[in-house]
């Protein structure tokens, strides 16, 4: 990696040597940019959506029309970022059916260094975030929905499965002690 002239060092967080198109469970957290509350408020200890977070809550939702071999699990869209587990198949006649991650395999390089391997957890999330960017820019003319990359974790047995599961729909009752809440 090169130098920043300015001083700034973006460090990868992802794993070097796995190949992240390959079947498997992810589980996903995505911000809004400066952490801005976009998508809604907590009321009660329940996520109520605002219009930008509808249009969050469709986009995830039409995930698997964009990526057929996808399947979504629990997903929480919150007042400024939201989490979600994401299952890659490799082959959409396997969806039901979860491959937990073993081992890294073999990353290909992609012909534009820049851009995500096809069918990559990147390239999901990457598709996902335009998507919401480009409904809200275009019926609000807001931009700068996001802030820049995510947080991905590999989900690799059932176990964890379950724990990030529960963490997703405790979600909102924990609002109060959230990293992502800035009133904390």
């Amino acid at each position: 990696m090169k130098p920043d002239p300015r001083g700034r060092h973006r460090r990868s967080i992802r794993l070097k040597e796995y190949d992240y198109a390959q079947p498997g469970a992810y589980f996903v957290t995505i911000v809004a940019f400066r952490r801005n509350y976009l998508f809604g408020e907590i009321v009660d200890k329940e996520m109520q959506l605002n219009e930008f977070g509808s249009i969050a809550d469709e986009c995830w939702r039409a995930m698997p029309e964009h990526f057929p071999d996808v399947e979504l699990g629990a997903y929480v869209v919150m007042p400024n970022h939201m989490h979600g587990i994401i299952v890659i198949h490799g082959n959409p006649s396997s969806i039901g059916v979860v491959v937990w991650a073993r081992h890294a395999s073999l990353v290909q390089k992609p012909s534009n260094p820049r851009g995500f391997k096809r069918g990559s957890i990147g390239a999901i999330v990457a598709s996902f975030k335009s998507a919401v960017t480009r409904r809200i820019g275009r019926e609000r003319k807001i931009m700068g929905v996001w802030q820049r990359n995510y947080y991905e974790h590999i989900i690799r047995d059932e176990k964890e499965w379950d724990r990030i599961h529960r963490y997703i729909e405790c979600n909102p009752s924990r609002w109060a002690e959230d990293d992502q809440n800035p009133l904390k």
